[in-house]
């Protein structure tokens, strides 16, 4: 008898309307970079004092933008280098590569499939374990593009396999990886369930998945009026789903239905309600967002929380399983 998927769905549905940003000129973008480069080192200096996530994967970045200054590689443009130096991630990154990082970083891995996780993470695993060959999904061709383009850079064309496909049709056998990562990607595929089964599948026994998603006290999906990945089809309204936010009843019937129960797990979110969002929609229209306060924001306006449901708005929740 054919199998009958049922997930649960939030009832919560949230329309996000993106609007039009403005360009920059040639010489406020490089005011806005002198302006970053000044200030982007006395802000982390601020996280460090409040002791916030992901600072030292935050100077690893770094170090890693100097290096391709040096190379002088056509690969990568200057401004890309730039964001990488000064702005390598946002908003609650820092707390979701500190989490799965502090789980890899210093454990000997050979076979890994990341799927679609910012390029920034796998690439980093890959350099840091040097035994490592890394497979990387990614169903947008232009994003992995660049991020091919940032791995024959670093010079790691060969220990890494991009695939142009959804993680539905990974072409892989079951049980060909000792690790597989998804950082803040399942809130985006609307048949989450699914997915994860994929990845779970896709794990050998004693393998570990390592995955981070949004949450909130109540669970609620968010709508978007552009299709902000191409990969989506949109729905009676003309609308794109965009990502959805975990509850614990939904992370039980979504995510632990298929893995177990997480053999760790660490929340993240924000200390008063609504700072995640005006901070998403400054960043959405401001072309000049200052970007590099985002790691003491994300020490003094965000905190650890015992649980998804003391939550008191919206946050994160980084989870690792293993598969036995």
């Amino acid at each position: 008898m054919q199998e009958i998927s049922i997930q649960s769905k939030p009832k919560n549905r949230t329309l996000i309307r993106v609007p039009a940003k403005s360009a920059l000129g040639r010489t406020r973008r490089l005011r806005r970079a002198m302006l970053g480069a000044f200030l982007s080192p006395i802000y982390c200096l601020l996280a460090l004092h409040e002791r916030g996530p992901g600072l030292a994967f935050r100077w690893d970045s770094a170090v890693l933008a100097l290096r391709l200054l040096r190379r002088r590689t056509r690969q990568i443009s200057i401004a890309d280098v730039c964001r990488l130096l000064v702005f390598p991630m946002d908003s609650v990154r820092y707390f979701e590569f500190n989490f799965v990082w502090d789980a890899l970083s210093n454990h000997p891995i050979r076979s890994y499939l990341d799927v679609s996780s910012p390029r920034l993470f796998p690439l980093m695993l890959v350099m840091k374990n040097h035994q490592l060959h890394a497979d990387l999904i990614n169903p947008d061709p232009r994003d992995l593009t660049v991020t091919d383009n940032l791995a024959n850079s670093l010079n790691l064309e060969m220990r890494c396999d991009f695939h142009n496909c959804l993680i539905s049709a990974a072409p892989f056998e079951p049980g060909s990886f000792e690790v597989v990562t998804s950082i803040s990607v399942v809130e985006h595929i609307p048949e989450d369930k699914e997915a994860i089964r994929k990845m779970w599948e896709l794990l050998k026994p004693g393998g570990r998945l390592l995955l981070t998603v949004p949450c909130a006290a109540e669970a609620g999906d968010e709508f978007i009026d552009r299709n902000e990945y191409g990969v989506l089809e949109p729905d009676e309204d003309g609308l794109f789903f965009f990502q959805r936010f975990y509850d614990e009843q939904l992370l039980s019937d979504n995510i632990f239905s298929v893995t177990g129960e997480p053999h760790r797990h660490s929340v993240y979110g924000e200390k008063a309600p609504g700072t995640y969002h005006r901070s998403q929609r400054s960043k959405m229209a401001d072309p000049e967002y200052p970007s590099w306060r985002e790691p003491y924001m994300m020490a003094t306006d965000y905190g650890y929380f015992d649980s998804v449901g003391h939550l008191p708005g919206v946050g994160v929740i980084g989870m690792e399983f293993v598969k036995a």
